[in-house]
């Protein structure tokens, strides 16, 4: 199977990978949907809304702060380091639902954070942004404005940051080869990347332990983590 997937590859000048949370738990980053997902042990509705975060900044804030303190912890994985290793022969390109920045610590260049980041804090008033990996000594935190400050991420019923929607969909629409890894692809809109290359004519590869509901129109299909199939692909498609 994997040379039929590297014989793909050779042949694709841009590779266009959309990640999702299943590539960050080997980093031992808890997914969201799978059996021992956060969303099964808390109420999103209490902990990733703005009407919750109003009602109750320091909850929201006291959970988002050890998630953000168990993420500034964790270290690449091999499938994180595998995607940086291919951007060094090819164009690569990473759409990630991840809110981690663990791309970018493995050393990809080109990442779009379709969610955010929960290293970036914001004001909820004023302009202010930016990138806090210290704990914070209170909570909620407060701008320098006086204002509270929020974690940079997209809660439920808030809608991607358009600018960073609009260059995905141009990625995705551009690639010869899309990489469909650790996401189960029932999140909206970026479950619609894969159609998006479909449409453009691109070969769709799934890496994924478990089926998803885009399982039937992928060309490939890996059932194996991350961390475990992506590594193995490259020295098949560049040997030393």
């Amino acid at each position: 199977m994997f040379e039929s997937i590297a014989d793909k590859l050779k042949k694709s000048e841009k590779i266009v990978f959309v990640t999702g949370a299943g590539i960050s738990q080997e980093s031992g980053i808890p997914t969201f949907r799978g059996k021992d997902g956060l969303w099964r042990k808390y109420d999103a509705m209490k902990l990733a809304t703005i009407d919750a975060f109003y009602e109750d900044p320091k909850l929201v804030w006291e959970w988002y702060e050890e998630r953000r303190q168990n993420i500034l912890s964790a270290k690449p994985n091999p499938g994180h380091l595998a995607i940086a290793e291919l951007e060094k022969h090819r164009q690569v390109h990473v759409l990630t639902q991840n809110i981690d920045r663990l791309h970018q610590r493995a050393g990809s260049k080109s990442v779009y954070e379709l969610h955010g980041s929960i290293i970036t804090v914001k004001c909820t008033v004023c302009s202010f942004k930016g990138n806090i990996t210290s704990s914070f000594s209170k909570l909620p935190p407060l701008c320098k404005c006086g204002n509270i400050l929020r974690p940079d991420v997209v809660w439920f019923g808030e809608p991607l940051p358009q600018d960073v929607w609009q260059d995905a969909i141009s990625q995705a629409s551009s690639c010869d080869t899309m990489i469909v890894v650790g996401t189960s692809l029932v999140v909206s809109p970026a479950n619609l990347l894969p159609v998006y290359a479909k449409q453009n004519g691109a070969s769709i590869i799934e890496v994924n332990p478990e089926e998803t509901p885009m399982t039937p129109s992928m060309d490939l299909s890996i059932r194996s983590s991350a961390a475990k199939a992506l590594p193995e692909l490259v020295p098949i498609v560049f040997p030393v």
